[in-house]
């Protein structure tokens, strides 16, 4: 797919909460085109504190390519972050993109979990808007550390998900208790695949249940970037093989950042 290099109008740029911001800019229809899991590396403005040398890859929260339009929702912390945090509306920065291979729904897919975490879940969102529109029933499992930082729900209500939220504070987001989940959903109504993004205690316990039931999954990585588009090697990682017998290095902006979970090495 074709990239744009694209100067970027804010529309707004709001608090979610204490730490998330809603931000939505203008970049014209043909970069909006975006497929869900896709990104873009964002060129985050200077602060009093620093000036940023790298863009930033983000997830693509939402994109119209009728308006335009494009967000994003993303976490404050760090100096890049900080930056596009000061952004107020009418401001204008670059942005590359769309980038990367996204999610792969299959036409016999008729059910599948989607699992994140965080920010995980503006990557997933768009995702499960796509399955609905093509008839295929969503079960998404949200997580976070306590009910005042789960996020997104009414996305994932708009595409008529079954949501199910686990949090850090009442210990529902405990990993044997999210597997039972799970399993209890699976058991309901046998699940075709399996997507996450945002935690890696998830993304291994995705990548087991993956392997015993015989599901496909997969997992869009987190990964620190500088060119975003191949060049620089910043982002090489190692994942398995096919065959599962070797490791083989693969650059998460070009050859991801959607993997099959199979592949992830999970320490």
């Amino acid at each position: 797919m074709k990239y744009y290099d694209s100067q970027a109008v804010v529309l707004s740029n709001e608090w979610v909460n204490d730490e998330y911001k809603h931000m939505v800019v203008f970049v014209g229809s043909e970069a909006a085109t975006v497929e869900p899991g896709q990104f873009f590396n964002l060129m985050c403005p200077s602060t009093d504190k620093a000036t940023p040398f790298f863009r930033r890859p983000m997830s693509t929260y939402f994109a119209n390519s009728a308006t335009g339009q494009i967000e994003f929702l993303y976490k404050v912390v760090g100096i890049g972050t900080e930056g596009l945090s000061t952004l107020q509306a009418q401001q204008t920065f670059k942005m590359l993109g769309p980038l990367g291979h996204g999610f792969n729904l299959k036409p016999t897919d008729k059910h599948i979990l989607v699992l994140g975490r965080g920010v995980g879940l503006a990557t997933l969102a768009p995702l499960a808007e796509y399955a609905a529109s093509k008839n295929v029933r969503v079960t998404a499992i949200l997580s976070a550390k306590d009910k005042e930082r789960l996020m997104s729900q009414h996305r994932f209500a708009d595409a008529k998900a079954a949501i199910i939220e686990v949090i850090d504070s009442d210990r529902s987001s405990a990993i044997d208790h999210v597997d039972a989940l799970i399993r209890d959903v699976h058991h309901q109504q046998p699940i075709d695949a399996f997507f996450t993004c945002g935690s890696k205690r998830i993304g291994k316990l995705l990548q087991q249940l993956a392997l015993e039931l015989g599901i496909r999954g997969e997992v869009a990585l987190e990964q620190n970037m500088a060119c975003g588009i191949g060049m620089c090697h910043a982002c090489v990682i190692a994942i398995k093989d096919q065959a599962q017998t070797q490791l083989v290095s693969k650059k998460v902006c070009k050859d991801g950042p959607v993997f099959d979970i199979r592949e992830i090495v999970y320490e």
